[in-house]
């Protein structure tokens, strides 16, 4: 035992004295994860408008100055043609377009909305925010109360899934350069040849990679409740516990990587190629999964940051206990079990070439 931390403490030191490594363990997850919280957002804010009204009686004024005091869109122009409009959206000097019918003040009718719909998510959320606002639908007959999320903010739902490619990303792509690093140098042999057994040297140089996630897991929910402002209404030891099990996953997931690269730029390549993309388009980090194609979703089934992400909202922003995320849970224990045991087997069966 006192060899197997002799090979903990001496990989310590290694990323320690490796600025490089350092760098990119704790200064790129903090920049990522603040970069992301307030550039990826679906908030409807300074959506640029102009108004296409041939006359302008009362109650066309009142709505118009409703649009223009709101704090989601930005007055341009008025206009007196649909023609001046269509050019100003494509001069992209104005996001969206009103146009006001003859019936509008009578019938509440005649209402027209031309809109750059070369992002038809933002356009629909677009629409629906004017029509609120011109048609004064803030207190609607049905009353609707957003739950868990009052402010629609977008960094609720992103935090999360920040938090799962992070982890995934850097605990995997630092446990496979790591073990790369030994076999490229030519280490490796002189490590397998110790008293100690290959197995234990393999678990002595992830443990310093898991002491090291979980500091970066600390500073990231340090900053998404601090800086985002997103809660953590969940139990602090669950997330703390599930995070726990997904960041050993990812460093299974780094040691299998290890097995097939045989230098550090094919394995940061592989980890880059493997991972990111997968993370980031069928994770449900950017689009739910439930709209994607039926054989997307297959795909989706079996990338693990999709069921980290679900248990994460789930914990921190509806704050559930652990037994409404225990599907999750399972799978991601499976998928633990199964990496790791395939990345040992794969790696004891390279020794014994």
């Amino acid at each position: 035992m006192k060899r197997f931390f002799s090979f903990v403490r001496k990989e310590t030191l290694h990323i320690v004295r490796d600025k490089r490594t350092m760098l990119i363990l704790f200064v790129m997850p903090v920049v990522l994860m603040v970069i992301f919280g307030f550039a990826i957002t679906n908030d409807v804010k300074n959506v640029r408008v102009v108004v296409v009204s041939s006359s302008m009686d009362h109650q066309t004024r009142q709505a118009v100055d409703r649009l223009a005091v709101s704090e989601y869109f930005d007055m341009v122009g008025i206009v007196e043609s649909s023609a001046a409009a269509e050019q100003a959206l494509r001069s992209q000097r104005a996001d969206m377009a009103i146009v006001f019918g003859p019936r509008f003040a009578s019938q509440k009718s005649g209402l027209q909305f031309l809109v750059d719909g070369s992002d038809p998510n933002m356009a629909q959320q677009w629409t629906n925010y004017a029509t609120g606002v011109l048609l004064n639908t803030s207190a609607p007959s049905v009353n609707t109360k957003m739950l868990y999320n009052p402010q629609m903010r977008s960094s609720y739902n992103f935090v999360p899934a920040i938090m799962g490619m992070l982890l995934l990303l850097i605990c995997a792509m630092m446990t496979s350069v790591s073990i790369v690093r030994e076999k490229e140098q030519g280490t490796m042999e002189v490590l397998l040849v110790s008293p100690v057994r290959p197995l234990m040297i393999i678990v002595a140089k992830v443990v310093p990679y898991m002491v090291l996630a979980l500091t970066i897991l600390a500073s990231i929910l340090t900053i998404a409740a601090t800086v985002l402002h997103v809660p953590l209404a969940g139990s602090l030891f669950w997330i703390v516990a599930i995070s726990l099990l997904y960041i050993l996953l990812a460093l299974s997931l780094g040691m299998l990587i290890s097995n097939f690269a045989q230098t550090q730029f094919v394995a940061l390549l592989v980890s880059a190629m493997v991972l990111l993309l997968p993370t980031v388009m069928l994770s449900g980090m950017l689009f739910p999964v439930e709209s994607m194609p039926r054989v997307l979703q297959y795909v989706a089934a079996v990338v693990p940051p999709r069921y980290y992400i679900q248990a994460m909202r789930k914990l921190m922003i509806m704050g559930v206990g652990v037994a409404e995320v225990r599907q999750e849970v399972a799978v991601l224990a499976a998928m633990t079990a199964v990496l790791l045991f395939v990345a040992l087997k794969k790696f004891n069966r390279r020794l014994s070439v």
